[in-house]
């Protein structure tokens, strides 16, 4: 089954949800990277995320990156997705390990870390992207999510995610993001409040056979859910030569002059999805000469 994510209001618009299922997004990350388990759940939280705040996002060229450094071993995880859910990311150290925790479920926090920042970019076409970073509060991503759309955006919100790898291959993925709107009255922050005091995990919800729509009821019960869209999202990366070449640019006259006496070649990759790109003495030389 392909991956998507629906995009729903309640009838009384006064919230507004994503609800999705990763699987594939998440197992395609995984296998570029070849991350651990713990780590394919970090980096899966994130992807999860980061595709839905791209689907909230209004003009097609519209972008935005999720940067975390908890400063755990993991590292630095860095996401970044378009306007129509399509996400790439990447961790600085994909065999990063901890042990579980004693319940057996993957420590997430304890590979990401919880002292250090979330930060989101956003790249509307202006001038000036738009920043926002804010402390980490535990470093199991979810959480984190809710306190920056809670502090940066002012919007009350609720966010799960979960990623399930029994063996190495990513058996389930998902997760929502569900927001208050301006309006919104108590009698409906309750309603949801009491919907999401009793929720399963987001993984235990998809290993039932919960679909995004199954979910999407559990969540806004009493709240007649309106679904607006369905859109299929993915893993992928449009890296090229001429994009990674960049790097030669980025490096400096000098370096990229070194590299063509020494070595008379080079080969770059791309962190995203680990492809290699080599570049002839004949190549680096055109690119000096347009420097």
């Amino acid at each position: 089954m392909k991956d998507y994510c629906i995009r729903v209001t309640t009838e009384n618009k006064e919230v507004r949800g994503f609800f999705s299922t990763t699987k594939n997004m998440v197992e395609t990350a995984r296998g570029f990277h070849h991350t651990t388990k713990v780590t394919t759940a970090a980096l899966g939280r994130t992807l999860t995320a980061t595709s839905m705040m791209g689907l909230m996002m209004k003009n097609p060229t519209d972008k935005v990156t999720v940067i975390i450094k908890g400063g755990g071993p993991i590292g630095t995880i860095l996401a970044t997705s378009n306007s129509h859910g399509i996400v790439k990311g990447y961790v600085t150290n994909p065999e990063a390990d901890v042990p579980n925790y004693d319940n057996g479920k993957l420590n997430v926090a304890g590979v990401v870390g919880n002292e250090g920042t979330i930060k989101v970019i956003k790249d509307l076409g202006l001038k000036e992207p738009y920043n926002g970073e804010y402390d980490i509060m535990s470093g199991e991503i979810a959480q984190d999510f809710t306190y920056y759309f809670t502090v940066s955006e002012q919007t009350p919100s609720a966010v799960a995610l979960g990623i399930l790898t029994k063996s190495d291959e990513v058996e389930q993925a998902g997760g929502f993001i569900i927001q208050m709107m301006p309006d919104a009255t108590e009698e409906t922050i309750t309603t949801i409040e009491n919907n999401l005091s009793n929720l399963k995990s987001i993984t235990q919800l998809l290993e039932e056979g919960k679909t995004p729509e199954d979910i999407m009821e559990i969540v806004l019960n009493g709240l007649n859910p309106v679904i607006l869209d369905k859109i299929g999202v993915e893993f992928r990366c449009d890296c090229s030569k001429d994009k990674v070449s960049e790097v030669f640019v980025a490096i400096g006259k000098k370096e990229l002059k070194d590299i063509i006496e020494k070595d008379r070649k080079a080969e770059v990759g791309c962190q995203f999805c680990n492809e290699h790109y080599t570049f002839t003495e004949e190549e680096l030389r055109d690119i000096y000469n347009e420097m």
